[in-house]
């Protein structure tokens, strides 16, 4: 079967559109979520099943990429406020520097970590990738995702003692 990918960007950007613009009420995140949509859409194309509508696929492609793009943003604020309060820590440059210390080591033990271990780490904790995501990106389960995550803080921890 066929698929005129041309024929369901024009057919369905403005419900994709709405739909984002509903979740998010900012028309400027609404475009990019939804061009970022068709994107991915096309991408994985080949993996449409028909177990839905193309509208309904499309539309979930949209909320995963908005969710994600929330989460994204929420880590990077979290992450803004550590730092902020580490600098604004007058007089305390001994707690930051052993604060900086135990980050570098964090990623010196990460950047040690073999294969496929480091890569699952990153992909789950920085990427934010799902299990079954990251399943797929390896070509196995999510169960082998989530075991192998499993593993992965285990040897980080075993590491970092």
């Amino acid at each position: 079967m066929k698929i005129d990918f041309e024929d369901i960007y024009e057919r369905f950007f403005k419900d994709v559109y709405l739909f984002v613009l509903a979740m998010s009420g900012d028309p400027s995140m609404a475009e990019e979520i939804t061009q970022e949509t068709f994107f991915k859409a096309l991408k994985e194309i080949d993996h449409f099943k028909g177990n839905c509508s193309v509208k309904s696929w499309l539309c979930q492609i949209a909320k995963h990429l908005y969710i994600d793009d929330i989460r994204r943003k929420k880590r990077f604020e979290s992450v803004k406020k550590g730092f902020a309060g580490i600098q604004k820590e007058e007089g305390d440059a001994e707690s930051a520097a052993v604060r900086k210390e135990e980050v570098l080591s964090i990623y010196k033990t990460l950047h040690c970590l073999e294969e496929p271990y480091k890569e699952v780490f990153g992909l789950r904790t920085l990427g934010e990738l799902s299990y079954r995501e990251i399943g797929e990106i390896f070509e196995k389960s999510e169960s082998w995702a989530r075991v192998t995550y499993h593993r992965a803080k285990l040897k980080i921890r075993e590491k970092m003692m």
